[in-house]
């Protein structure tokens, strides 16, 4: 079956890691292990994640006419992914400082930069055309998020907003969004401080969330639990609203940028034509995978790497 075209629009940063045995206490100064330079952008993830488990994906985005963005831009299409919508502009590309423990637990502060520069304009709906899934996030305006948000919704395509960074979002924003894509912080800050399920509660705790979601015109949402995997709500599903997925379970190196590697799965197996529960399954593996290595796009699992995992599971 072919996949239908994916969308991604959104931000393109260049990761600034440094390697530490643990995370430093506010004032605390501490001496590294390792540094790298290696490119990133949650949206810029999500493309690379979504095109090296086979997705057609277009990109749409800006970096600065400097040597983070050739990085970047290099990274993106040495992947198979189309960057003809990556603009380069004055402003420097956008970077992360991200601080990694030996656990793999980070920290990270971003700067927008060139991402900064994209508007509701870069949106052109002839980009969207053909789309079957739009991938997004909100490390750029919410304006130009929920101008890509239309466009794809005029296109027929799928909707996937990744609600992270966290910023609440438009009563517009959220019924142009098919699938919503949470961790469990940014899932009770969009509910207004709703207490989520603990991660080992029943299937049938989760029936609130639910409702809540719905109420706010959210019919499918995917809650991401860190180790404990995720959970799939679907109101529109009677039979089954709410499927556990189990976690993959892997030695973590370096969780940063897994949650764009799990997100990327997801778009690329909806693009493929799968429900959103087999898509989520998929992507606990993907994510796992690119959690055992260090760097973002560098430790994406190919479709074949994916294959192997998934069938000893």
């Amino acid at each position: 079956m072919t996949s239908a075209r994916i969308v991604v629009a959104g931000s393109l940063n260049a990761d600034l890691t440094i390697y530490c045995e643990r995370l430093p206490s506010p004032g605390e100064t501490l001496h590294g292990s390792g540094f790298a330079v290696n490119p990133g952008g949650k949206s810029a993830n999500q493309a690379v994640s979504a095109a090296k488990l086979g997705g057609n994906v277009t990109l749409l985005g800006a970096v600065g006419e400097d040597p983070n963005g050739d990085m970047l831009v290099a990274s993106t299409a040495g992947a198979g992914v189309d960057v003809s919508h990556v603009r380069r502009v004055a402003e420097p590309t956008g970077v992360a400082v991200i601080s990694v423990e030996d656990s793999g637990e980070n920290s990270i502060i971003i700067n927008a930069g060139a991402n900064g520069t994209l508007s509701p304009a870069d949106m052109s709906p002839a980009v969207f055309v053909g789309a079957g899934v739009v991938c997004l996030c909100l490390e750029v305006s919410l304006d130009t998020v929920q101008a890509a948000a239309q466009a794809g919704h005029d296109a027929g395509a799928t909707v996937l907003l990744n609600l992270s960074p966290y910023a609440p979002v438009t009563e517009g924003l959220a019924r142009l969004t098919d699938v919503l894509l949470v961790n469990a912080h940014e899932a009770s800050q969009f509910l207004d401080g709703f207490h989520l399920p603990a991660p080992d509660a029943p299937v049938g705790a989760w029936a609130g969330a639910v409702e809540k979601f719905a109420s706010r015109g959210l019919n499918k949402v995917l809650v991401t639990l860190g180790a404990a995997g995720s959970v799939v709500l679907d109101s529109t599903n009677a039979a089954q609203p709410v499927a556990r997925i189990a976690p993959t379970r892997v030695d973590a190196v370096d969780t940063t940028g897994a949650g764009d590697a799990f997100t990327g799965g997801v778009a690329a197996r909806l693009a493929a034509g799968d429900t959103l529960v087999d898509a989520a399954h998929y992507a606990s593996v993907a994510a796992a995978l690119a959690a055992t290595k260090k760097g973002t796009q560098t430790a994406y699992p190919t479709v074949a790497e994916v294959a192997e995992v998934a069938a000893r599971l």
